[in-house]
């Protein structure tokens, strides 16, 4: 054992032992697999129970309750839909303990879902007040980018937890950045989805604008890719079928990054604005305009099947 390694820790300063992996969804269950691939041992939880099954024909091995799954846990990763249902895992209900309570002190717990800053603050208290360690990381590249491991975190976390868990992080990404403390992580992404989420909105409408006035798809993105408009939104995720072959639209539409998720991440974005007061206009009109794009049939197409909103209103 080298001088600066500890008991609770391997050689590359990550915590060792056992990993509890909370939440098996369609993120989820292939960044804990990754993590299996990589020769970690892991116990995954979640109430669904296809979840569970799926994540046991991947090789994860799953516990019956999440008190369960963290109890001899190193590292508590959490992947669930809501601040809610992180801030209610970790204090417990009626029903049972909570994870703060359930596991072994020391713990890290790095939560990896996308919820409110406020709220990422708050579940690091408590793990902190409960003699924990935690850490926020939420990911950018969905589903392809989870089954891949090529996920990028924004991370926040003091600098030594950020070292200790950023090879867990690389394991499932490839891009892995420390914003800042505590809920840094959360508010570098919904800063980065806010202006994903006006771009693609002002990309749509440029594409309709051109429509309207004669000119073919190519034609624009050919100007406006090696010019001023570009954009990840037009270069990577075109909303147009042809110029960009792997873009979504390209599939009428199968996601990618759903439009209920940017709904959801431009609603976050939105408290934030609200919180700190900021004047901001196309945040709030991006929010709304995704809202409805998901109430109206969009919540389950790739968030660039907005176009087809903007066409359908503007009389195509």
């Amino acid at each position: 054992m080298s001088e600066t390694t500890t008991p609770e820790q391997g050689q590359s300063g990550e915590p060792a032992g056992t990993i509890a992996f909370l939440g098996l969804g369609h993120m989820g269950g292939p960044m804990a697999a990754n993590l299996v691939k990589a020769g970690h041992t892991l116990t995954g939880f979640d109430v669904v129970p296809a979840a569970l099954e799926t994540a046991r024909a991947h090789g994860i091995a799953t516990a019956d309750t999440a008190a369960e799954a963290v109890a001899g846990a190193a590292v508590v990763l959490t992947m669930l839909p809501s601040g809610k249902h992180l801030l209610d895992a970790y204090r417990g209900t009626a029903g049972g303990p909570g994870l703060l309570e359930a596991a072994p002190p020391g713990t890290l717990f790095l939560d990896c879902s996308t919820i409110n800053v406020d709220e990422a603050r708050e579940a690091a208290e408590l793990a902190v007040a409960a003699g924990h360690r935690a850490v926020d990381a939420p990911v950018s590249g969905g589903v392809v980018g989870a089954e891949a491991g090529t996920l990028t975190f924004m991370v926040g976390a003091l600098p030594e937890d950020f070292e200790a868990v950023r090879p867990l992080l690389e394991i499932m990404g490839k891009r892995v950045v420390h914003c800042g403390g505590h809920g840094a992580g959360q508010a570098a992404k919904i800063c980065n989805n806010m202006i994903l989420g006006v771009s693609m909105i002002a990309v749509s409408e440029a594409f309709v604008l051109g429509e309207k006035l004669g000119l073919t798809h190519q034609a624009l993105f050919d100007v406006a890719s090696a010019a001023s408009g570009q954009c990840w939104a037009l270069t990577t995720n075109c909303p147009v079928p042809g110029p960009v072959p792997t873009s979504p639209a390209n599939r009428d539409y199968q996601p990618g990054f759903a439009g209920a998720l940017m709904a959801k991440d431009l609603k976050l974005a939105l408290n934030a604005l609200e919180s700190t007061g900021v004047a901001a206009r196309l945040g709030p009109l991006a929010s709304e305009i995704y809202d409805t794009f998901a109430a109206e049939g969009g919540a389950g197409r790739d968030f660039s099947g907005i176009i087809t909103d903007i066409r359908d209103k503007s009389g195509h």
